[in-house]
């Protein structure tokens, strides 16, 4: 895998709500993004998805369904922390119930990462709170609500890591702008230089014609 971000969907459409992350990853397919942006529809595929990131990805962003104990459709970014223990996220409360409904749990994704000696990058979770994973098709309507919510926040994301892709534009502009007025200098300097050659070697005397010089002789 060459991109730089990976989308990754993940959930289980026949649990009703656990299918938030499969909608989101449908809809954000249809989205014009950056051509460094793989979205991507992983289901319940865990142990696909770990293989995926042991190929490199700067930042993977996973979409899910994620019980945190908030109201039904509540949408939120939790920034996961590979470092703490299995199971932990840096935004801690409620992590232990992470993907819980169809086995995408984090710490086992990171310890295939583990067996395979590869990094995960920066790991974004965006979930949703659901209403329902029953067994049964389509989700709820506050999750299906939520689902826009997601789609902008997972663009949000791709616009930032956007801009901390490209800090150096203005930079080199400003680098472009510092060298031409140096050129503008070394012109001036130039100039300078010359008058002043001028200064030291005035122009030769224009000689008189000679029958002129012959009047002043006494």
């Amino acid at each position: 895998m060459t991109s730089r971000m990976l989308v990754a969907g993940v959930g289980n459409i026949f649990l009703g709500d656990d299918g938030f992350g499969v909608e989101v990853a449908r809809r954000l397919a249809t989205e014009d993004l950056p051509g460094w942006v793989r979205v991507a529809d992983y289901g319940i595929s865990g142990l696909h998805l770990a293989y995926d990131l042991a190929d490199g990805c700067e930042t993977t962003i996973l979409v899910d369904a994620t019980s945190r104990g908030d109201d039904p459709g509540t949408v939120y970014v939790i920034e996961l922390d590979h470092s703490r223990p299995p199971g932990v996220a840096a935004d801690s409360p409620g992590a232990g119930q992470l993907f819980d409904a169809h086995g995408m749990q984090p710490d086992v994704m990171f310890g295939v990462l583990d067996m395979l000696g590869a990094e995960a990058g920066r790991v974004l979770l965006v979930g949703c709170e659901p209403a329902s994973i029953d067994h049964g098709i389509g989700l709820s309507p506050p999750v299906t609500a939520a689902v826009g919510d997601a789609v902008r926040i997972v663009k949000d994301l791709i616009a930032a890591a956007s801009r901390d892709q490209h800090p150096a534009s203005g930079d080199q502009h400003r680098a472009s702008g510092d060298q031409h007025r140096a050129s503008g200098d070394q012109h001036r300097a130039s100039g300078d230089q010359h008058r002043s050659d001028g200064d030291q070697h005035p122009s030769a005397t224009v000689p008189e014609e000679p029958g002129k010089a012959a009047d002043t002789c006494v």
